[in-house]
């Protein structure tokens, strides 16, 4: 674990949207080595980063590859290598580089990836929504997901912490939303370059596989065959690989209190619970949309409805017993995604909450509510709704069909 110690002096404070943001924690984070291709919503923050190399700012050899699988390949050599890399991309960029991506948690490399996330095709859409993230959700990867521009800066740098970190050494997937953070501007601290220095620690990336001259290896071998090593080794590695996601539970929650005690920024590691006091039933969200869901649940309890807010900021791995803590005892969960689960007819984070709760005590009916798609708003009034339909569902007890909030705006 990295030294803590009290913050030097008081930070700079900027007005960046969350591109920037997120381009200012890979400065911050003294990356060796980023590699780029631009797409929409995500093109400004290589851009960022391409001018912060230029200027000066950030010393990193910058790659400008003809393209997404050639960026993730690139970096992975890199990170062979030892160096701390960073990429971003999104939509179509993030199913072209579809093939490294499954690689590189499979060689166990520590990276940081922002996914500046939007809605996948077809029909065409340049907006945002969660669908691409979700969609390699199951690959491997940790992701994590923000709900500001200051949330964007902070996590992209503790994320090289968790991503590094001995029991876990897996990339990590920074997510935000496109569109409403990626080009959203907000009032922002920054770290100071000591302080940040001092919470990462002695550089110490790769330590179990940096390539080396003197120390030539075999990297990703293939497994099987006659006279090969054969499925007892794959499945060391798939369960290892497993053992690693479910440490960086913990480790999360560490490096978030470091954090916290060091910049004195404090955010919600695995879930946030809000106004969950006193409440009777609860809401879902992930990301941006958490602040119009705030807003309601304040309406709403103003008027004496006994509704909370339960945000999950890590999503894989997937936070369960904190969720069936926080949600176990309520007689109803609403959750809200931005993204479909087409095999199922509802939310990829619905299925996930109501499997966790499937660990609980007691059932709990739950509901899916679909909105956001393609950049729609989602609005105090949709959660307004949400509540009022939650409120029903916790009087009955029996959870109707998946609702899609933007369906007649």
């Amino acid at each position: 674990m990295a030294e803590t110690a009290v913050a030097t002096k008081r930070p700079k404070v900027i007005v960046c949207d969350g591109n920037e943001a997120a381009a200012w924690g890979v400065s911050l984070a003294n990356v060796d080595m980023v590699a780029v291709y631009p797409i929409t919503p995500q093109s400004s923050l290589v851009e960022y980063l391409a001018k912060f190399v230029a200027d000066g700012r950030l010393d990193a050899e910058i790659v400008d590859a003809e393209g997404e699988h050639s960026v993730l390949s690139v970096l992975q050599g890199g990170a062979l290598a030892g160096a701390r890399t960073y990429t971003a991309t999104c939509g179509p960029g993030l199913a072209f580089m579809f093939e490294p991506y499954l690689r590189q948690p499979g060689l166990r490399l520590p990276m940081v990836m922002s996914i500046v996330t939007r809605d996948t095709l077809t029909p065409q859409s340049v907006w945002g929504g969660h669908q691409d993230a979700m969609s390699v959700r199951e690959v491997g990867w940790i992701q994590i997901y923000c709900e500001t521009v200051q949330e964007v800066l902070d996590t992209v740098i503790m994320a090289y912490r968790v991503a590094e970190h001995h029991d876990v050494m897996l990339p990590v997937n920074v997510c935000h939303d496109g569109n409403y953070l990626s080009y959203g501007a907000a009032r922002v601290e920054l770290p100071e370059q000591a302080d940040v220095n001092v919470f990462l620690g002695e550089r110490n990336v790769n330590w179990h596989a940096a390539l080396d001259p003197s120390r030539p290896m075999g990297v990703d071998p293939l497994t099987g065959g006659a006279g090969g090593p054969g499925p007892k080794m794959f499945v060391k590695y798939r369960k290892g690989h497993c053992r690693g996601m479910q440490n960086a539970l913990k480790v999360i929650e560490e490096v978030h209190e470091d954090w916290a005690r060091l910049i004195g920024h404090r955010f919600a590691p695995l879930i946030e619970s809000y106004a969950m006091e006193g409440a009777k039933f609860a809401l879902v969200t992930i990301g941006s949309m958490t602040g119009a869901a705030k807003d309601a649940i304040d309406e709403a309890r103003a008027r004496g409805v006994p509704v909370g807010l339960v945000k999950i900021k890590t999503y894989r791995p997937f936070p369960a017993q904190a969720v069936v803590q926080a949600l176990g005892s309520m007689q109803a969960v609403g959750v809200v995604d931005r993204s479909v689960s087409f095999g199922w007819d509802c939310g990829p984070v619905f299925q996930d909450v109501t499997a966790a709760l499937g660990r609980a005590a007691a059932r709990v009916p739950a509901m899916s509510f679909i909105g956001g798609l393609a950049g729609a708003d989602l609005t105090t009034d949709h959660f307004a709704r949400v509540i009022a339909r939650v409120a029903q569902l916790a009087q009955e007890k029996t959870p109707g069909a998946t609702v899609w909030l933007n369906e007649t705006d």
